[in-house]
């Protein structure tokens, strides 16, 4: 037998698995046949096209030096001039900026309208709310009084509504609980969530004492609250961290207030039916309160009910008449005031409390008390808990006053806002107030109605302070029940949100499900727990999205010259032994091995063709004697593979963002295992930052930066021009993608 035909027949190729070296396919053979005349068509035009490569010139660094560049900075924001004073003045209060050029005709009467109406809904909602944080009424009042002064000192935004808000009341609420119970769990344990009066009771640590009431120390914890999330958002906008809110995803603020709204439901649900249940707190606290309720049932008061389901019969079909018909209405009807009004007459002439035992808000005093700082001691125990009532302050601020400002054509400022909610924060808790934020129900009344200007603000206040200076007392009768309808209703507009999953689920399956975690463990856990569990889930999405990401092979739309996927869009052109490679998404240590089966997946396996190589190899080889004028030789003959058809893997990096250490390593490691077995590899549209981090990494030698194109095209000529001046017979044709 001759060595021809001892190649051909011990061919180490021969026994190898078809698809070890073909290309994985991925059209037709029908479609390729149909297109030929297109395919020489084409070919015929790309012979024509001239080789051309791009070049560019990167633009020159500048030497940075950190010491100029801080001595540089320090400088300039150490540069004093009148101007710059004026400026800082103005930035910081922005009020007076405004205010100088308010147009008092234009604006003055949708500003008053607007500031009446929305101080005429503060009223029972701050009484409400004092309920969910555990204080006495009076506080609520307090709260919203001063922060509608303070925002409109610091605030940029010119519609959003700051007050007290019903899921950082229910937080405040949690702790002064725990707090409580800390302290004397008799205190802790009483029926009512607030009372004015109250048996001392001393603790082993002399916190409370005779002169210290319940409602005393309540007020003690939930001002040092207030204090340490307003330092906490003061902070943020002096270092200008507002990028922390950047994790707060919708879907997962979505879910957090959907969850927390049944938190705050269950609380009040008592209050419904009239029971005098101790308070849950901790994990568990919604199931443990309904186990409660359920037990109580026979305990309900008939009077409390009657009265709830009375005011929801009311409350609910006002609300929804005032949603439907808000473009009619020029002001939303004021129900919850009607509402108020009639139960406190109904409770004070009917003697509901002395009657039936019906449990009444109590006295309400007139006037401010005096200023007292928080009390410091309470900080080590509130600091870890005043974080997450800070975010979610400012988070609810930032979002909402940059959505009504998109919406109404001006900008705010991130920082300035946080400066400005933390203010009302900071300021208020040396007054008896309670953590503060923006809220979105009140500021679309606060916009319907015609604001203009934070000038509304002061008038809400106005409002409130004649409430706090005369009308307070009045409420004396007013049933607590009534109270816990109010927060309830005021709940619908996030148990609505239940609505609208099947669209959310249509529009984004993973924000579906990050509702849906963040939702049930803000209302199973606790609302500081749910968050924490929201985020830490949001990024693990993140990064579950980058870690197998989509990749595909693409073919060329002749027409305009575009490179799309050959498995989204039909009739896409692909010339043979090349195959163009896209990865969405950064590369780098998590995906990198997603990166490197997908590429093998959907090109050729180089481990495997060079494996079955060298084990066909270790079997095949033959020794040969050659006699050549009586010298023997004994010559070793390893005989040579079958060409691949694939000649070029070109990579599309203009889906990845960045790459790191492991990144870099990878496409070394993808282009040596490829050059073992005679592809080159190639990447194309490489963003700068790839680039910089392809030369640090040392990915290619100076002579072989030839590799790197920026654009397709360029690269796909430039392989077919290589294989060309190699002297390699082309394989000639393009064939045509399909399904």
């Amino acid at each position: 037998m001759s060595l021809e035909d001892k190649e051909q027949h011990d061919c180490p190729l021969r026994d190898l698995p078809e698809e070890a070296f073909s290309l994985p396919s991925e059209v037709p053979l029908e479609a390729q046949r149909e297109s030929s005349t297109d395919f020489k068509q084409f070919e015929t035009n790309d012979r024509r096209r001239p080789y051309r490569r791009i070049h560019m010139e990167p633009q020159e660094k500048p030497d940075t030096n950190i010491k100029k560049v801080v001595i540089r900075k320090l400088q300039k924001s150490c540069q004093c001039s009148p101007a710059r004073v004026k400026n800082m003045v103005f930035d910081f209060i922005p009020i007076l900026r405004w205010l100088p050029k308010y147009n008092l005709k234009k604006n003055i009467l949708g500003d008053v309208m607007s500031g009446l109406i929305v101080g005429i809904l503060l009223v029972p909602q701050s009484i409400a709310y004092s309920l969910l944080a555990g204080q006495e009424p009076i506080y609520g009042l307090y709260t919203s009084f001063f922060a509608s002064i303070i925002y409109c000192l610091f605030g940029t935004s010119r519609h959003i509504s700051v007050g007290i808000f019903g899921i950082l009341c229910l937080m405040i609420g949690e702790v002064v609980d725990r707090e409580l119970h800390k302290v004397c769990p008799d205190i802790a344990a009483t029926s009512s969530s607030f009372a004015v009066t109250s048996n001392g009771c001393v603790s082993v640590n002399h916190t409370l004492d005779g002169l210290c009431t319940k409602s005393c120390y309540a007020i003690k914890i939930g001002t040092t609250v207030t204090f340490m999330a307003g330092v906490y958002q003061v902070a943020m906008g002096f270092f200008q961290v507002g990028f922390v809110s950047v994790y707060l995803s919708d879907a997962l603020l979505s879910g957090f207030v959907t969850g927390a709204s049944l938190t705050v439901l269950t609380s009040q649900a008592k209050y419904l039916l009239g029971l005098k249940l101790p308070r849950s707190s901790g994990v568990g606290s919604v199931i443990t309160t309904w186990i409660n309720i359920f037990r109580n049932i026979p305990k309900t008061n008939i009077c409390d009910l009657i009265t709830s389901l009375l005011c929801l019969l009311v409350l609910l079909p006002s609300k929804e008449l005032n949603e439907r018909f808000k473009a009619k209405l020029k002001a939303p009807i004021p129900t919850e005031l009607i509402v108020v009004v009639a139960a406190t007459l109904a409770s004070h002439f009917g003697k509901l409390n002395e009657n039936y035992n019906s449990s009444i808000s109590g006295h309400i005093p007139t006037g401010f008390m005096p200023p007292q700082a928080p009390d410091w001691s309470l900080i080590p125990n509130v600091a870890v808990d005043a974080i997450a009532i800070s975010i979610i302050g400012f988070a609810t601020t930032v979002s909402l006053s940059e959505m009504f400002a998109k919406k109404h054509g001006y900008t705010v400022k991130a920082n300035q806002e946080m400066y400005a909610i933390g203010f009302c924060n900071i300021i208020p808790s040396f007054f008896h107030c309670i953590t503060t934020s923006a809220a979105l129900a009140k500021t679309l009344v606060k916009e319907s109605t015609g604001c203009q200007s934070q000038l509304s603000a002061i008038v809400t206040a106005l409002v409130l302070l004649l409430v706090l200076l005369v009308i307070a007392p009045l409420f004396y009768s007013l049933q607590k029940c009534v109270l816990g309808v109010i927060t309830i209703v005021n709940l619908r507009g996030a148990l609505l949100k239940f609505r609208d999953l099947p669209k959310m689920w249509r529009v984004s399956r993973m924000d579906t499900v990050i509702w849906f975690v963040t939702m049930l463990s803000s209302a199973l856990l606790s609302t500081e727990i749910g968050l924490l569990v929201g985020v830490c889930f949001s990024m693990f999405c993140v990064i579950l999205r980058t870690q197998k990401p989509k990749a595909s092979l693409l073919g060329l739309e002749e027409e305009s010259e575009t490179f799309e996927s050959i498995s989204d869009y039909k009739n896409l052109q692909t010339k043979a032994g090349i195959k163009i490679f896209r990865f969405i998404s950064p590369l780098y240590y998590i995906n990198k091995e997603c990166f490197k089966s997908a590429l093998y997946k959907k090109t050729l396996n180089p481990i495997l063709v060079k494996a079955a190589w060298k084990k066909v190899a270790k079997k095949k080889l033959k020794e040969e004697t050659v006699v050549f004028s009586g010298i023997q030789d004994e010559v070793s003959v390893q005989l040579s593979h079958d060409p691949l058809e694939l000649h070029t893997i070109v990579i599309d990096c203009s889906a990845i963002q960045f790459l790191d250490t492991a990144g870099i390593h990878t496409l070394k490691e993808v282009r040596r295992d490829y050059e073992a077995i005679g592809v080159q590899v190639l990447l194309a549209q490489c963003n700068p930052s790839v680039r910089d981090s392809l030369t640090r990494g040392e990915y290619c030698k100076k002579e072989e930066e030839s590799l790197l194109f920026y654009s397709l095209s360029e690269a796909v000529a430039f392989a077919v021009d290589s294989q060309k001046q190699k002297g390699v017979p082309a394989l000639n044709g393009l064939s045509l993608s399909g399904d």
